[in-house]
């Protein structure tokens, strides 16, 4: 599926219709290019501050988030690369703690890609490239990388030795590159590991733990998986995590979803299982009430967008695509039911299976409104809503996320709880239309 990115910066658009000429716009897997683009740039990838890298099917951002914010309430200044953005491309490329600003986005932008001539390099490749040249740059104590696609062929796995890596949630996505099969999929995951480098891993399924083991052996990675090297459990209060440095004791994470937890003490046990960064415990415990990460299960504020309700509605918003990532979401929408009518606004990609995904949310809701995603191709909003009919779902289309909350407040004329879901493209127009883009 191609990725598109607009900038109100005409310097920035001016290097993005520079990349749609150069790039084939799709995710093309493969460490040739990259490697071939980052020798260009003098091989930026190497002078990175410590590194935490972080894969998984879902949980990976969110992940991410977490050791950011343990980091930075430790004092430190940190690089982080994720994708993908929501509302601005800067989104991308955070250096030492705030957002790349556009004049330097649009300046590393032109140099990467006068580099790029004749290699045919990727949107996300030369994205890649332009985060290690600016954190090569910029002093910083870590760099937290998240994986875009899979592991092993992934534009981001050509950096030397990590402090740390780490695996989240596994799961079947991206079937067109990565395949059908959890075991495949782990393995492509697991192809991070690098020699003498810690790998965190969560508690998988034993084929999907084996799968790891081995690729890890190959290596000589050590794995460090939950269950076995550390633990951790969900309280009435919060999280209690242990590992052999001992027991710590956090409140329950900001981030909405039971699932946060689990993604809170992987982020916990990759701080604790390396040693090129010193964090405290209090900073680890700070990470949980800190973390910030838009678009998963975030209750949206009163805006523009969320106006047209009634009043007392709430509205959340969650980028979830797949069924693994459907899960913990429609476990958190479980208990909306006795607070009134739950209705779900859906907007999917051409290339995602809807069934699994409606299955999952529409058992929970009263009402499904269908949306295209803009500037992207999707399932046709008709098609979403034929499909959640057949499930027994009742179904209506609208023509964008506005239109949607318009038709909700109509229909029941009460206070509501509304999920937006399906993409986090969808999810992007939906923070900008709502005054909420990420900064």
């Amino acid at each position: 599926m191609p990725d598109h990115a607009r900038s109100d910066h005409p310097a920035v658009q001016a290097q993005l219709d520079r990349l749609w000429a150069l790039s084939p716009g799709a995710d093309i897997l493969g460490l040739g290019r990259i490697t071939t683009l980052l020798a260009r740039l003098g091989n930026p990838q190497n002078h990175l501050p410590p590194v935490f890298h972080v894969a998984g099917t879902n949980g990976k951002g969110s992940t991410c988030a977490f050791l950011r914010a343990a980091l930075e309430a430790s004092g430190q200044r940190v690089h982080v690369y994720s994708s993908p953005h929501l509302v601005r491309f800067n989104e991308r490329i955070r250096i030492a703690g705030r957002l790349i600003d556009d004049d330097a986005l649009a300046a590393i932008l032109d140099e990467v890609l006068a580099q790029a001539k004749g290699i045919g390099a990727s949107f996300f490749e030369v994205t890649t490239a332009a985060a290690f040249l600016c954190f090569a740059h910029t002093p910083a104590v870590a760099t937290i990388i998240e994986v875009g696609l899979g592991g092993r062929l992934d534009a981001t796995n050509v950096l030397p030795p990590p402090a740390v890596c780490g695996i989240a949630a596994l799961g079947i996505d991206h079937e067109a590159f990565l395949g059908r099969s959890l075991t495949g999929i782990a393995r492509e995951k697991a192809g991070i590991a690098k020699s003498g480098t810690p790998l965190v891993t969560m508690d998988y399924a034993r084929p999907l733990r084996d799968a790891i083991e081995s690729v890890a052996a190959e290596v000589g990675a050590t794995v460090l998986a939950r269950g076995r090297d550390w633990s951790s459990e969900a309280t009435r209060t919060g999280l209690s995590y242990r590992d052999r440095h001992g027991t710590l004791t956090l409140p329950r994470p900001t981030l909405s979803g039971a699932h946060q937890s689990r993604n809170l003490a992987l982020a916990v046990a990759m701080i604790r299982h390396q040693s090129a960064v010193t964090v405290p415990d209090d900073a680890l415990i700070a990470a949980a009430t800190q973390a910030r990460w838009p678009a998963r299960m975030q209750q949206l504020a009163k805006g523009p967008l969320t106006a047209r309700l009634p009043e007392d509605s709430r509205c959340w918003l969650d980028g979830a695509h797949n069924p693994s990532a459907a899960i913990p979401v429609a476990r958190a929408m479980a208990s909306w039911r006795s607070r009134g009518p739950t209705v779900l606004v859906l907007g999917m990609l051409a290339n995602k299976e809807v069934a699994p995904v409606l299955e999952r949310l529409g058992a929970m809701v009263d009402l499904v409104v269908t949306v295209p995603v803009p500037h992207h191709a999707c399932h046709a909003p008709e098609e979403l809503a034929q499909q959640a009919r057949k499930l027994g779902i009742e179904a209506q289309c609208a023509t964008d996320p506005a239109g949607a909350l318009t038709l909700i407040a109509t229909r029941f004329g009460q206070p509501v709880q509304v999920l937006i879901a399906g993409s986090l493209y969808l999810a992007g127009q939906v923070l900008e239309a709502n005054d909420e883009a990420p900064d």
